[in-house]
């Protein structure tokens, strides 16, 4: 299907992103953790309801300074090089509730190493040990965020851009509209109830993408 003339291409220099290191920034990321320690994560989105990350424990979390925002461009699992899709990212500002997974150390590395795969595979997250507030007590957790001045981040969208998105990209995994339908599904189980996921959705029902 053509893309419609409404919904530009994103910049030009996402087909050419130079690639971080996803090692050295690994090797960066371990100088935060003790070993001798179980490893904690972070989940917002997909990491909630799809970990593939062995662990022991899950709860409910709270991170200030930062917060979910569909304002990451996905051009794989989400949407096209031709048709670029969205995921969620962790975005400076605001505060987001999400879930932290308990990692035992005894495979902490071994399931860190598996994470990185799939969430470093091209360096297009700043990794970062988030001061994660829980029922049980603080916790210090490794989350994926997304800096502004990364071009993998959207910037605004403007709502017509926005629901062409969500009526056309598809990637391997499935539509953004799944993405994010899925994402609101396992956080309200959670408990957690996100206005900016749940006007996403109300735009989608708007423009009849969703009964």
């Amino acid at each position: 299907m053509p893309v419609p003339h409404t919904l530009p291409d994103p910049p030009a220099s996402l087909d050419t992103l130079q690639v971080r290191d996803p090692q050295l920034l690994l090797q960066q990321t371990l100088r935060g953790w003790d070993p001798g320690q179980d490893l904690w994560v972070f989940g917002y989105a997909s990491l909630i309801w799809n970990p593939e990350v062995e662990h022991s424990e899950c709860r409910l979390a709270e991170v200030h300074g930062w917060h979910r925002a569909l304002k990451m461009w996905s051009r794989v699992n989400r949407g096209s090089p031709q048709l670029p899709g969205l995921v969620f990212a962790l975005i400076s500002g605001g505060a987001c509730k999400g879930m932290v997974l308990r990692v035992p150390r005894a495979c902490a590395r071994a399931e860190l190493d598996r994470l990185w795969l799939r969430e470093m595979p091209t360096g297009v997250y700043d990794p970062k040990w988030l001061h994660c507030r829980t029922a049980q007590g603080p916790v210090q957790a490794l989350g994926f965020t997304l800096s502004r001045r990364s071009p993998n981040y959207t910037g605004e969208l403007t709502p017509e851009r926005l629901v062409e998105i969500l009526r056309q990209a598809r990637g391997r995994y499935g539509s953004t509209l799944e993405y994010v339908t899925r994402t609101d599904a396992c956080l309200r189980e959670h408990g957690i109830r996100d206005r900016a996921v749940a006007a996403v959705l109300a735009l989608a029902r708007e423009h009849a993408l969703l009964a």
